[in-house]
């Protein structure tokens, strides 16, 4: 069997019974083709820790009993003239339409607030109606803030802005709800457009809404973009226009069925599902390059144009169905990590690799049988700037062989360190595009007032009573005062924080009257089992700095007698999954490493192939895990996913060099002449798929999502780093090793 493990038939098969194939491949494109109107990006962050750990279950249970403030619609309005009763009076219809916006379920505001009934049983607002005067508006909110903890979450304290918070109905919110909602209320911030003040709209749905459109326009970007940049570098390659349209057709084809078949099994992208649209491309082209480079040796080596395409099948395709096999093993290394987000993208990408290797030997083929027939001559030899670096390399590799190979085992060695020096960190804001004017609108509210990033704290109630016995309530306001004590005054809300009405005497009966259903719930379940205290923190706050902060407040609760709460939302379950899944990750690509190299062992039938491929396919991780210790970028999610990725592709150019290499040696050529002659044929190849490869990629790194960008810079540095490794270091290791493979293949040379 060969090193494809008996692949390459399909290409074969192809050959054999080319009608059938074609209609074949011709009936499932048309099905992938009319899948492309239905495309759809799920931007949900969630999806990504859906079923991650403890924290996600404390999450979810949390917003089932009693809904959390994460898809919540904040509004901040600005003004310098809030206090113009005027200004105040407008700012009111502004809430009452919030309120009655066809997507609300509740809202908070300083102006859906109402004080507890008195002895005419009517509860009056919050912020008093037909104010007269600035000064009389200044008072009244001051006083709200002095005396109403509620109101220091919502009210500005130098009195130049509040908040107001829409709590959406979920029902509402499914298919196009959540873009439905957003225009709707942009729609109803336009109506108030007015000088004297300024309205701003942020939120989760918000954010959501700005990572979907900039992932939809970054799949438009990518694949276009990796299309043109893949045919135009085919082009300068083949120096032929047709050469290059023949190289792109595969690769073309390729995106096409991976994105049917994700619609098709999945129903949407994610934001990271929607990155192997461009991966699968340039993997494609890298594979197409391989196959047409031999093709077209063949054919000017003198060998009949069709006999070639079946030689070509024959050579390298065994090679790209080893290649495919270690990318889908580094895919799939990354399915032990937690999650669904992470699970879907290692499915799709060991889904989609397989899909283009069918492109690979099976259209591919047929379009150069046709192409042939249709009277295509390809170009005697290959563009200059491919061969030129080669003689140098050459000699290098012959003459200093090894000092070269010396040097490359000490750097190895030396850049193990960083590798387990490296920490996981996670940041939530570079999920969200740069230049995000809903971010911007985050931190001046965390400036302002409460803030958009809450933490949960939820309280056991030892006696079950709706309206909160005195032992109960003793419970809720010792956690509320220790939040307070760590977030800050005004930033925590609970059913503690209107006390100054009990100290008042009112009951808690009526003050729950007063604050309404909806906002009951937010503080105490309808059985009267569970509270809910939450604080907010900072939006711009890193995985490590939440994670102290939720261990200084468990630590509290503990020294309290608090020890049955439980402390969770949405950054909390973020900075510990996140962490999790970056460990794990990390742990997966080490075993995609060491997979790989046992399967090329095994495919060659040698350990001195396997052995000798270890420096070159993980010193590129080494040497991009190296930058990140220096730039002190850390360990981040997308980063270990794009070393796993990267590492699954570079490895494809050794594979390559070693099956050259190994025929070679087949053929009767003696070790250092093996090494010569494959460096010679293989290293255009291997330059032409790398520039392929990192132009494609680095449309990526023009990403307006943080994550994404880096995903693409990284991929480009590695790949570099493995040209390097395979064009200098891989041959000045064979040649050094010159014991161990004098007698390989058989020949004692």
């Amino acid at each position: 069997m060969s090193i494809g493990f008996g692949l390459e038939r399909i290409g074969l098969l192809t050959l054999k019974y080319p009608k059938i194939v074609t209609a074949i491949l011709a009936a499932f494109t048309i099905l992938c083709l009319v899948q492309v109107p239905r495309i759809t990006i799920d931007g949900d962050l969630l999806r990504l820790y859906k079923d991650s750990g403890e924290y996600y279950d404390t999450y979810v249970e949390l917003g089932e009993r009693f809904g959390t403030f994460e898809n919540d619609a904040y509004i901040l309005v600005k003004s310098d003239q809030l206090t113009d009763p005027e200004v105040i009076e407008t700012m009111r219809e502004l809430a009452l339409e919030l309120e009655l916006n066809s997507f609300a379920s509740g809202t908070l505001s300083p102006f859906s607030l109402r004080k507890p009934a008195q002895e005419d049983g009517v509860t009056r607002p919050a912020v008093p109606e037909d104010m007269q005067s600035a000064d009389e508006v200044a008072a009244a909110l001051n006083d709200l803030r002095q005396n109403d903890p509620m109101m220091r979450n919502l009210i500005v304290e130098d009195l130049t802005g509040l908040v107001m918070l829409m709590f959406p109905n979920p029902d509402m919110l499914k298919g196009d709800g959540e873009t439905r909602m957003i225009a709707e209320l942009r729609e109803l911030i336009s109506f108030y457009d007015d000088p004297r003040y300024e309205i701003e709209l942020t939120g989760p749905p918000i954010w959501k809404s700005e990572l979907l459109n900039a992932s939809k326009s970054d799949q438009i970007k990518f694949t276009a973009s990796g299309i043109i940049l893949g045919f135009l570098t085919a082009f300068l390659a083949f120096r032929t226009f047709w050469g290059a349209v023949l190289a792109t057709l595969a690769p073309f084809v390729s995106v096409l069925w991976v994105v049917g078949s994700v619609v098709l099994i999945f129903g949407s992208f994610t934001f990271l599902t929607n990155i192997l649209t461009a991966l699968v491309l340039v993997i494609a082209f890298a594979e197409s390059m391989f196959f047409c480079f031999h093709w077209l040796r063949l054919s000017r080596e003198g060998m009949d144009h069709e006999e070639a395409i079946r030689e070509t099948v024959i050579r390298v395709s065994p090679a790209c169905a080893l290649t495919s096999v270690t990318t889908v093993i580094a895919f799939l290394s990354l399915s032990i990590a937690p999650g669904q987000g992470i699970f879907e993208f290692a499915i799709t990408g060991a889904l989609a690799i397989p899909m283009a290797f069918l492109a690979l030997v099976t259209f591919l083929p047929l379009a150069l049988r046709a192409a042939t027939r249709a009277g295509f001559k390809p170009k005697k030899a290959p563009s200059v700037a491919l061969t030129a670096i080669i003689p140098p390399l050459s000699r290098l590799a012959e003459r200093r062989y090894r000092p070269v190979a010396i040097l490359g085992g000490i750097a190895f060695v030396a850049m193990l360190y960083p590798h387990f020096q490296l920490q996981p960190t996670f940041s939530f804001q570079q999920f969200l595009p740069k230049g995000s004017d809903a971010l911007d609108t985050s931190e001046a509210i965390d400036q302002g007032v409460g803030g958009v990033a809450p933490l949960y704290v939820s309280i056991p109630l030892l006696d079950n009573d709706p309206q909160i016995t005195d032992s109960d309530f003793e419970r809720v306001e010792t956690v509320h005062e220790i939040l307070e004590g760590i977030f800050g005054k005004g930033k925590v809300i609970s059913g503690a924080s209107f006390n100054h009405y009990s100290e008042a005497g009112f009951s808690r009966e009526q003050i729950f009257d007063a604050v309404g259903p909806f906002m009951k719930r937010r503080f105490i379940t309808d059985e009267g089992d569970l509270a809910m205290a939450t604080a907010f923190m900072p939006t711009q706050l890193g995985s490590a700095e939440v994670r102290e902060l939720v261990e200084e407040t468990d630590a509290a609760l503990t020294a309290a007698g608090l020890g049955d709460t439980s402390i969770s939302g949405f950054r909390v379950l973020s900075a510990y999954e996140s962490v999790e899944m970056i460990q794990r990750l990390q742990d997966g690509l080490t075993i995609a490493v060491l997979l790989s190299i046992l399967i090329i062992g095994v495919a060659f039938r040698s350990w001195r192939v396997a052995l000798i491929c270890v420096i070159p396919n993980f010193a590129p991780i080494l040497g991009t895990e190296l930058y990140l210790w220096v730039s002190g970028a850390g360990l981040q999610l997308t980063t270990v996913i794009s070393l796993t990725i990267a590492f699954g592709i570079a490895v494809d150019d050794t594979i390559h060099f070693m099956n050259h290499y190994v025929r070679a040696r087949q053929q009767n050529y003696g070790h250092k002449e093996a090494v010569m002659r494959t460096l010679e044929r293989v290293g255009p190849a291997l330059i032409a798929t790398t520039a392929i490869l990192c132009a494609g990629t680095t449309v990526v790194i023009f990403s307006v999502l943080p994550q994404v960008a880096l995903f693409g810079a990284l991929c480009v540095l590695t790949l570099f780093l493995a040209l390097l490794g395979d064009l200098i270091i891989l041959p000045a290791l064979l040649i050094a090793g010159g014991r161990l493979f004098r007698s390989f293949g058989g020949q004692p040379k």
